[in-house]
């Protein structure tokens, strides 16, 4: 038995804080105490309450720092990461010229796919996110290559193999058999295997013929403990072209539903053109939406309407979209979420995102049963933040007189800079002062 404990700031959500106003939905600490045992959240109190179990073991005391759950991406490409800040009119054309190409390059240096792997996985670790739905290739060999680092790093990770077998160069080109075969057989190999899970990956409706849709959906149904993630209306050209491609549905996201695509292990990124009917769909299914700010942006692909999406009661995370998006930081999702959600009329409560970028993306990822928050039995994957990570964060904490005071600021000032350690499974995997 292996038993640790840290004291500092503590935060953690118990639920959202968007529908529920009960008591111990936001669970905030000015002073308290996490003990980890063997990898798993063993308790969280005060240091009184928490003095037995802490009696014989060193306890890090963080006095200068927060303690809150790492956090969790809902949507984001490992193979992008190199052409990350790339120039592109809108997002058809910065597919065309940027995200092919570096996703082709996976393909003709294999072992490229490997350092890409590497290297992303720690740029989340150093960014705070312990958890992550992600994009690789339509080449199974990327799989296997996020999936290995990720095994590697002990990471709760989710991944899968691109489908796409139309409107698309040559080299980034599967067939509906073989993207179904060769998903099949990376299911059997990777999902569950330590913390990864598998997810039924068809690029969009743009790049799969309805045979590829169709075998998505059956993907789904053979394995109903698998997520579904794909990319639903995030411009308005993809939406007009995704029409002509396929008349007799109705609208995009029908194209989806008609394949069986639409359940409550479907993730769908971006969603910034749903109508009221598409947010319906999605709540009684029970789907999640990956909110991308940076990306949609970046790319200006349009202004997400969290606020609707949330009195849809639709399950919401937060995704970097890296190479669309222009940080791996969840500060920095955070911090341009609040700015779009501003420009709808809306004002986005620091105690809202900071679920959104860690309970509520753990739901929308269907983990939360493992990691999201710091319920007993729990897998104790954490970040101590850094409350004086510059000198402008230090000085404006200063000013600060209540917790939500303190997390907006941060949320807005925040970067990797404030990510002072990672935590995987109670295991210390990035120390930023090393």
């Amino acid at each position: 038995m292996s038993r640790t404990a840290f004291r500092s700031k503590i935060l953690h959500f118990m639920d959202d804080p968007a529908h529920s106003t009960a008591p111990g939905t936001i669970m905030a600490y000015d002073d308290g105490v996490l003990v980890v045992e063997d990898g798993h959240i063993l308790a969280l109190g005060s240091p009184e309450e928490m003095a037995d179990l802490t009696r014989d073991i060193d306890v890090q005391h963080s006095p200068g720092g927060l303690i809150m759950p790492g956090f969790v991406d809902a949507h984001v490409h490992y193979p992008q990461v190199d052409m990350i800040a790339s120039y592109g009119k809108h997002l058809l054309d910065w597919l065309d010229h940027y995200a092919f190409p570096a996703e082709i390059a996976l393909k003709r240096f294999a072992d490229r796919a490997t350092d890409t792997a590497a290297f992303f996985l720690d740029e989340l670790l150093r960014n705070g996110t312990t958890s992550a739905l992600v994009f690789a290739t339509v080449h199974a060999h990327t799989v296997d290559a996020i999936f290995g680092e990720a095994l590697k790093r002990n990471l709760r990770l989710i991944s899968g193999k691109v489908m796409m077998d139309a409107h698309a160069p040559d080299d980034l080109l599967d067939t509906a058999q073989s993207s179904y075969d060769d998903s099949k057989a990376l299911i059997e190999k990777w999902h569950g295997k330590g913390r990864l899970g598998y997810a039924v990956t068809p690029r969009f409706a743009l790049t799969s013929t309805k045979e590829q849709l169709d075998l998505a959906g059956r993907l789904l149904a053979e394995h109903p403990d698998v997520l579904l993630h794909t990319h639903l209306c995030e411009n308005i050209k993809e939406i007009e072209r995704a029409e002509e491609l396929f008349p007799d549905a109705e609208g995009y996201l029908d194209v989806y539903k008609r394949a069986g695509m639409v359940t409550d292990k479907s993730v769908f990124a971006h969603g910034v053109h749903l109508s009221d009917a598409d947010r319906k769909t999605l709540s009684s299914a029970k789907s999640a939406l990956a909110h991308c700010p940076t990306s949609n942006l970046f790319l200006g692909s349009g202004l997400f309407d969290l606020a609707a999406a949330q009195e849809a009661e639709i399950t919401i995370g937060f995704g970097t979209d890296v190479g669309g998006g222009t940080s791996l930081s969840a500060f920095a999702t955070m911090n341009e979420a609040y700015k779009v959600s501003q420009l709808r009329g809306h004002s986005l409560n620091p105690y809202e995102a900071f679920y959104l970028a860690t309970l509520g993306g753990a739901r929308a990822l269907h983990i939360d049963s493992h990691v999201g928050n710091f319920a007993p039995g729990k897998e104790a994957d954490f970040v101590v933040l850094d409350l004086a990570a510059t000198p402008l964060i230090k000085r404006r904490l200063a000013h600060t007189n209540t917790f939500e005071q303190m997390l907006f600021a941060l949320m807005i000032l925040g970067d990797d800079r404030a990510v002072r350690q990672t935590f995987v499974a109670g295991a210390l995997a990035h120390d930023r002062d090393a």
